[in-house]
């Protein structure tokens, strides 16, 4: 199926990340370590923007840089050099950003995501290097805000600004390209993006053809889906009531699901772009070689290493390789056990538990994985029995063998199940009659029926095939 997309929706994003795994800002020695740390005490003359200070380069930075360039299948420049973004703000104490213009460090690249009718590649245009400005706390709302207070802990962290072209036509598409680049980032080892302030973006949208809207600061993948939902719907009914969309930029209140006007949109000129005097230009072209040899085995390729070497569904790779956490836990527990029965166990059971409970696979021991494994493919207990486990152990902590001792959850003998059949039809003989009338859902009553007299021991494909056989033996009437 094709996706026609009636109402000419365009989404661009920019999307700031930062290179939090560093240790040290991007122009001074002050830590990356402030999350935590009272504020403004993470600071120097350099990322306070003290006259005198020099910036000097952070190497490690660039490294960082280069790494996402290549793992976004970019272009590296030959040569770069910062330069001085010039506009004030009370989080930029400089009165300008140090920041890459007319040189970013990597360009034309490409990501593919699930698109609204198949993959869909969306172009990077291009990923440039700049520093953070500070934060800005303001009391009460944007619109409302008595004071606002400052902490530049953040200022001079290193960012790597990633530009898309307006590839995406969809909010879905957006948000599941910022899961794929978050995914990436976090295969490369340069980003934590559990921390405050790791991954912000602005969305540029547009429909009908008309002028776009930038959306600023937005801080989770869920809020730039609900920020496009809501821009999209406001800038159709605003053009049927007759009105223009113009150049201008908004802020997403997470708190109403709303955006309200800032100001007009900015151009280049308005920032007055020239050189950093103080950095010189740096050639980074010669140095790909060398950072190629660093780079991981990354989604996509992880993602095809584990349909052919396990043997599992694609739709499973897919699932186990877009978080790397999950995909090494996969392959530890795969060791150890059945790789199909690892592959359906932690794509189809463990992620659903962990997410509908919103916390990481760390919360669960790759040994506890194995053996609720290998008790389900030994037939010492059910699938049903399988699942409880791993939400007991999720939820009041424990170890298999505990759980099944304390509940009870070995399986029941097969003379016991055939008992429980026997039964169930003779007490439920209106339910076998509709069964034997063309009503199939009458014979999923009687499998329940079984299992809770067996107490869900029971395995249910097992249930379901003897009473099947029961069923075929009994006297015509």
């Amino acid at each position: 199926m094709v996706y026609e997309n009636p109402d000419g929706v365009k989404i661009g994003l920019e999307i700031h990340v930062q290179l939090n795994k560093l240790n040290t800002k991007l122009f001074c020695g002050c830590s990356t370590d402030y999350h935590n740390a009272e504020p403004n005490t993470h600071v120097c003359p350099v990322c306070l923007g003290l006259p005198g200070s020099l910036p000097v380069l952070n190497k490690r930075a660039v490294e960082f840089a280069m790494k996402v360039g290549l793992a976004l299948n970019c272009n590296i420049v030959e040569q770069t050099q910062f330069h001085r973004k010039n506009y004030y703000y009370p989080d930029l104490p400089k009165g300008f950003q140090t920041t890459q213009y007319d040189y970013p460090i990597a360009s034309r690249g490409k990501v593919v995501i699930d698109g609204e009718d198949g993959e869909r590649i969306i172009r990077i245009t291009r990923a440039h290097m700049e520093e953070d400005p500070g934060k800005l706390l303001h009391m009460g709302s944007i619109e409302k805000s008595k004071g606002t207070l400052i902490n530049y802990n953040r200022s001079g962290m290193a960012l790597i600004e990633i530009v898309t072209e307006p590839d995406m036509r969809s909010p879905k598409e957006a948000r599941r390209f910022l899961d794929k680049l978050r995914s990436i980032l976090e295969y490369l080892d340069v980003f934590n993006g559990d921390l405050e302030g790791a991954m912000r973006v602005d969305a540029n949208i547009s429909v009908m053809g008309g002028d776009r809207v930038e959306v600023k600061n937005i801080s989770s993948h869920k809020g730039v889906e609900k920020a496009a939902l809501y821009e999209i719907m406001r800038q159709k009914n605003f053009v049927r009531r007759g009105g223009k969309v113009v150049l201008e930029t908004r802020h997403f209140d997470e708190q109403r699901g709303v955006t309200l006007s800032m100001r007009s949109k900015e151009e280049e000129h308005d920032y007055r772009y020239f050189p950093e005097p103080d950095l010189v230009p740096m050639r980074v072209a010669d140095r790909v070689p060398e950072v190629i040899k660093t780079l991981p085995e990354l989604p996509d390729a992880k993602r095809e290493r584990f349909t052919s070497q396990y043997g599992m569904a694609d739709m499973h790779a897919k699932a186990l390789t877009s978080d790397i956490k999950v995909a090494n836990f996969y392959e530890h527990v795969a060791l150890k056990v059945d790789p199909g029965a690892a592959a359906v166990w932690i794509a189809d059971v463990l992620k659903g538990e962990l997410n509908y409970r919103d916390i990481s696979v760390d919360a669960f021991k790759v040994e506890y994985m194995a053996e609720i494994i290998e008790l389900v493919t030994g037939n010492k207990i059910t699938e049903r029995s399988g699942v409880e486990i791993i939400r007991t152990i999720l939820d009041n902590g424990g170890t298999p063998a505990a759980v099944v001792k304390e509940k009870g959850l070995i399986k029941v003998e097969d003379d016991i199940v055939t008992k429980a059949v026997t039964e169930a039809l003779a007490e439920n003989p209106e339910a076998l009659q509709d069964y034997l009338g063309g009503k199939e859902k009458s014979l999923n009553f009687l499998v329940g029926q079984v299992m809770k007299k067996t107490a869900g021991r029971s395995d249910a494909r097992t249930t379901r095939e003897m009473l099947l056989e029961r069923i075929s033996e009994l006297p015509p009437k």
